[in-house]
């Protein structure tokens, strides 16, 4: 569950934005042309959908429906400040010194006064979140993308991106957490949370799903790398 979850439909949320940035449109024969695998990418893509559909998605919402919402907020925090451990390392690899301030101020005043972060004292205090990985300091570097990819189990990627996953697993808590029904638990409840919070925003998918998702999803990462600044060709 926890492989279903916590990447792809992170990503699949982060794609919703974009129709709101009116960027979406410009994807088309450009992120067909980043798509060489298309026939082996669909086949993976309808399995992890699949999965999703009657395994992940039931439950979320199920968790949705019986969780108040001042405690399905909190948990969101939570894991959202365990997050901001990843945002930092990546700003600084960066450079982004302001952003890596920011990213430590979060941190600071969440885990304290926000105990552990469960209330978002910093966001209302202007410290507004950032949403660096391991994938964008590539693409800072200069690293090409390569070609679109959709992996099993985590959903939509690039070969740059797929590689990136590695040294990111090593800013969350659980590669060093020694007890399994502990660590088990808390990556389930980050799974079904992040799930749960991207519910509402199934319903701007529309055409065909995957392209869609595709499309999507390659200009996400590409107005993420370049901090918002890209050219529309639409």
């Amino acid at each position: 569950m926890h492989v279903i979850g916590a990447r792809w439909v992170a990503r699949v949320g982060s794609l919703m934005a974009l129709v709101g940035l009116g960027l979406l449109p410009a994807a088309g024969q450009a992120a067909s042309q980043e798509d060489p695998w298309e026939g082996v990418n669909r086949a993976i893509f309808r399995f992890n959908d699949t999965l999703d559909t009657y395994a992940l998605k039931p439950i979320a919402k199920g968790y949705q429906a019986v969780t108040p919402q001042f405690l399905e907020d909190g948990v969101h925090n939570v894991f959202g400040n365990i997050g901001d451990v990843g945002n930092l390392a990546n700003n600084l690899l960066q450079a982004k010194f302001h952003d890596a301030g920011v990213d430590t101020g979060r941190l600071i005043i969440n885990t304290t006064f926000g105990l552990l972060g469960f209330f978002d004292v910093a966001r209302h205090m202007g410290l507004q979140k950032n949403d660096e990985d391991f994938g964008q300091t590539l693409g800072a570097w200069g690293v090409d993308s390569g070609p679109y990819v959709v992996i099993p189990l985590l959903g939509p990627s690039t070969v740059r991106d797929t590689f990136s996953r590695v040294p990111d697993s090593f800013l969350t808590p659980y590669p060093y957490m020694d007890h399994v029904p502990t660590r088990n638990v808390t990556l389930a409840v980050d799974v079904v949370d992040t799930r749960a919070s991207l519910l509402s925003a199934e319903n701007l998918i529309s055409g065909d799903k995957y392209i869609f998702i595709r499309n999507a999803y390659l200009q996400n990462r590409e107005f993420k790398v370049r901090d918002g600044e890209v050219e529309d060709d639409f």
